[in-house]
Order: structure tokens, then sequence, then C-alpha cells
């Protein structure tokens, strides 16, 4: 079978799972023969028709993702911010909204007043580690992330160093920031907001439900965000929330003493805000 004849086989057996995520069978196809051989896009296309080498191996792939297995756990990396992070089974997926909250923090980092040192941060469930990361990368902050996860804790450290940030980054086991101590200019979190009752397609189902859903009514989690922001003096909070959780979040960052901006995403939809702490020593 040539290499064409794969994809165009591969490209058919995983049509149905596509139309669950609005995924390109074609384009899919093409990262799991990636993956599958190691090779670039470049080369794939000046090799159609040379003979697939181990097609069982491909269409093995491609089976797992017409089971909905996303494709970022075959292929093992997302891209995120203009950067490839390395990503795992058992750790959230990151989504390209999210580079909306990494924008919001750069530009409160870059905005507070003339500091004695770096700025000092503080993420809230790091997942894979990629908005400390970038944070680092684009700041002088200094940064320390939690997870309650030693899977996600490992799996940022992993992309810490692979970014050469591992020395700006503290990366501890707690939920909150339960073991993490000192005053912070900014908290970040892109914490489980969805409600325990929100029908989701196949793809994120097979993520880990524990970085999904929020509660209930899926804005617990970041109610409690603002509560720990308010009671450790954090200056400025910026998080990411459900299309629906503006009204809620209004209510919950005014009555503990914050002024919020939210923002939405390319789709118009709400998705975030950043808070000033009116109460924080400034």
């Amino acid at each position: 079978m040539t290499i064409n004849d794969a994809l165009k086989a591969a490209a058919s057996q995983i049509t149905p799972a596509c139309e669950i995520n609005g995924a390109n069978p074609a384009r899919v196809a093409k990262a799991l023969l990636m993956r599958h051989l190691g090779v670039k896009i470049e080369w794939i296309f000046l090799n159609l028709t040379r003979e697939l080498e181990d097609a069982e191996g491909f269409f093995a792939l491609a089976k797992r993702f017409a089971n909905h297995e996303p494709l970022e756990y075959i292929t093992g990396e997302a891209g995120f911010y203009g950067l490839s992070f390395s990503v795992k089974k058992g750790v959230l997926v990151p989504r390209p909204e999210t580079e909306i909250l990494v924008e919001k923090s750069l530009e409160i980092l870059s905005n507070l007043p003339a500091p004695k040192g770096p700025p000092l941060v503080a993420e809230i469930g790091t997942g894979s580690g990629i908005i400390s990361i970038c944070l680092a990368l684009n700041s002088n902050a200094k940064i320390i992330a939690s997870d309650i996860s030693d899977e996600a804790l490992n799996l940022a450290r992993q992309n810490a160093a692979k970014f050469g940030v591992e020395d700006r980054i503290e990366f501890v086991k707690c939920a909150y920031l339960d073991q993490i101590y000192g005053q912070f200019d900014l908290l970040v979190s892109n914490p489980p907001y969805i409600s325990r009752d929100y029908r989701l397609d196949k793809f994120v189902l097979n993520e880990p439900h524990e970085a999904l859903f929020g509660g209930a009514a899926g804005d617990e989690i970041l109610k409690n965000i603002i509560l720990v922001a308010k009671n450790r003096g954090v200056k400025y909070l910026a998080c990411e929330i459900g299309y629906d959780q503006r009204e809620s979040m209004q209510n919950a960052l005014k009555f503990n003493g914050f002024e919020a901006e939210f923002y939405q995403d390319l789709a118009g939809f709400d998705r975030g805000f950043v808070a000033k702490n009116i109460f924080a020593n400034f």
C-alpha cells in the first residue's frame, strides 16, 4: 500500500470521529502519519507513491482517533502560543482560547509599578505548565505553580526544562495555594469550570474529568480561587471562565473586593476576567 492510499484509507476510517470535533480527516491522517513515521509534512508530500512500512501500526493510530482519543494524546504534542508543548493522557489538552489569558496576564505584569525585584506570580492548576512557561518566557516573573496531579506536575516540569525556564518556576503539589507561601502580584488560573451535568463530546470526555468539571454549577472552584486571592492579599487575579459565568463571577469578585474587567474569546463568548484587589497593598 502506498502512502497516498494509506492516507485516503485512514481519512475514511476517521471521518465519523472528525464530524464530532470538526477536524479535517485528511489533515488528521497526515498528522498521524507524521507521528507514525517521525517525519515532517514535506516528506509526506514528496513520498506519496512510496510503499508504507508498518501500515498496521499506522492504522492502529487511526483506530485510536476513531475511538475518540484526542489527537494531541496520540501525537504527544500540542501547539500553544506559537510553541509545541508535550502532552499526555491524564493531563488537560491546551486550548487556543487560553492564549488570551496569557496575553492578559502579561499585560498586568508589564503595567505593574516598578518593583524592587521580579514580580511574583502564582498559578493554580498548572496542568502541562503552559501558562506559567509562557509567562516565564515573556517576562522576568518568578512563578510558583500548583496542581493536585503528580502526572501533570511531572509533565509541567518536563515542558519547563524543554524551554529552559525550569529555574524560574517552582512546581508544588497542592490544592489552590495550600502549601505555597508569600505575597503575590498576580494569581492566574484556568481552573475546571464546567458544570457537572454539561454534555461534552466524546473526545473531551477522554480528558481528565478533575480538570474539566468545577462542581454542580461549574463555578465553585472559581469562587474558591477568588476567596483565596482575597485572603492572601493578591494584587491582581486573572482567570478563564465558562461562557455563562460572567454574572456569577461579577458578584463574587465585587463581594470580595475586586474590580474586574471581562474579556471575550474569538467567538465573542465571555471567556475570562482580570481583576484588581482594591484592598491590596500596592
